[in-house]
């Protein structure tokens, strides 16, 4: 740990149990997406009380605050919706209790994702208490809509309310590591048509279930060939639901549909994609579709886009790489591993869509999201928030080479 870690963790210790309590007050509030109003509301009145220079909402609902006023454009974000708790006796620790217990913090969100929130927060206030640097502008964003349709808040923020960041960095679970990518995904559906009969007469109709099921054999049958790359791993698709229509359980289906789950990893494309379910062997006169993501956030906007969300890579020398690896480094005394995620993130709208450099850098364990397991080591938010308090710092003395780099070729 260099002087400069050791009193960035000194600096963050006065403020632990302020970054616990403002952890376990979101994880009260029930926030998923479409529904995050309250827990928006307890973020702005955080941000509000340490005093940044701007806090408002934008039009989609995603809570902003900028802090500073330099040519560095700085973006830190942490959705703040979750994922529902299923069935609440799963839970050994009440989902919306945010229970403290042998040094750490239990419940939904616990881990994905509003540690970063916090911590984030908290890292900007001890960063303006040492000297912010001139040259940056930081924004935080606690965005909304992410687990129902990553990348859209960021989207929004920079394409509808002209937030255009140079560098981005997510708050996604990395167990304190440094992830520069991971792969895309996309939603689609196959549905078979039938013709419908009494179920005494069953011959007299066509069962569009079982018309169907040589179809899923061929969807399992893709994902053991589908391409692989040493970095982001194999890409992957799996039927996550199956549904069908009926006139009543006593008679012959005339429609069934499937849900895809396709994950892409590198050289795969949604053209690709679509184009491999379209030649199924077994596919017949079925009908092949992207999903479409049409809701209306807390705010009353509607949100709009395909489900689609393309993979991303940032090369491993980039400077934003580097940069935050070496604020890591600083505090945690080892250099963090350099990763990726196995999950998507928001990740795919500002570096896939738009190729603005993003990393992640966060507390907590991947493989806890969206489980009835999910904790927070309170030492890991402690030392988490002292990395996000060097970051600007760090990034500010290669303000020339971010903003030169700033819109790389997707994947380079």
């Amino acid at each position: 740990m260099t002087e400069a870690g050791k009193t960035s963790l000194d600096s963050v210790q006065k403020y632990r149990s302020e970054i616990v309590a403002f952890l376990r007050e979101m994880i009260a509030i029930p926030s998923e997406s479409g529904r995050e109003g309250p827990r928006c509301e307890r973020v702005r009145r955080e941000y509000e009380r340490l005093g940044f220079d701007e806090v408002f909402f934008d039009r989609l609902g995603n809570v902003v605050a900028r802090i500073g006023n330099g040519p560095l454009k700085i973006l830190m974000d942490g959705h703040i919706d979750c994922v529902g708790v299923g069935d609440p006796a799963a839970w050994e620790h009440d989902p919306f209790q945010g229970k403290l217990e042998d040094g750490k913090i239990w419940g939904r969100g616990a881990v994905d994702e509003l540690p970063a929130i916090a911590c984030m927060a908290y890292g900007a206030k001890v960063l303006r208490e040492r000297g912010f640097p001139a040259e940056v502008t930081l924004y935080l964003t606690a965005s909304v809509m992410e687990e129902d349709c990553d990348g859209y808040c960021l989207l929004h923020l920079i394409e509808k309310e002209g937030i255009r960041p140079h560098v981005v960095i997510l708050g996604e679970p990395t167990d304190l590591n440094v992830y520069r990518g991971h792969r895309g995904r996309l939603e689609a559906t196959i549905t078979t048509r039938g013709k419908s009969a009494h179920g005494a007469h069953c011959d007299l109709g066509v069962n569009a279930v079982y018309k169907m099921t040589p179809i899923i054999a061929d969807i399992e049958a893709l994902h053991g060939r589908l391409r692989h790359d040493d970095f982001l791993g194999k890409g992957s698709v799996v039927v996550s639901f199956i549904e069908c229509t009926s006139p009543s359980f006593n008679a012959v289906p005339d429609s069934a549909r499937i849900y895809l789950d396709r994950r892409l990893t590198a050289g795969e494309t949604l053209e690709s994609a679509m184009n491999e379910f379209r030649s199924l062997p077994h596919l017949g006169d079925a009908e092949v579709a992207l999903l479409k993501y049409n809701e209306t956030s807390w705010r009353g906007e509607p949100a709009r886009q395909e489900k689609y969300y393309p993979t991303w890579v940032l090369r491993e020398d980039h400077p934003l790489v580097a940069g935050v690896a070496h604020a890591a480094e600083a505090v945690l005394g080892r250099p963090p591993a350099i990763s990726r995620w196995s999950f998507s993130t928001n990740g795919v709208a500002s570096m896939g869509r738009l190729g603005i450099p993003t990393v992640g850098f966060a507390p907590g364990l991947e493989e806890l999201a969206h489980t009835t397991r999910e904790w927070i080591a309170v030492e890991d938010l402690v030392r988490a928030t002292a990395v996000y308090s060097r970051i600007p710092e760090i990034l500010a003395a290669r303000k020339e080479e971010l903003i030169a780099a700033a819109t790389p070729t997707n994947g380079d």
